[in-house]
């Protein structure tokens, strides 16, 4: 089973790469983009019996070492 865990900054932090994304998006044409918020996606295989107990083991993960909860947010898709 896999926990697909993406983490992004927190509305209201800076996010310098994505305003650098953005900003190159918009030179080379791609003026309909609003913004850009770059993030991470770590996947990782588990061996949890169900989904609610990937989902529980990810979740612990994610907020004991894989996410900083000061600056970050995070959700978490289990795939079978």
């Amino acid at each position: 089973m896999k926990a697909i865990v993406n983490v992004y900054l927190k509305a209201g932090i800076l996010d310098p790469q994505g305003k650098a994304v953005h900003h190159a998006l918009d030179v080379m044409g791609f003026d309909g983009v609003k913004d850009v918020r770059i993030g991470k996606q770590i996947v990782l295989e588990l061996s949890a019996d169900s989904e609610a107990a990937a989902m529980e083991e990810a979740t612990a993960m994610a907020k004991k070492l894989l996410v900083n909860q000061v600056t970050e947010d995070f959700d978490i898709e289990i795939v079978a």
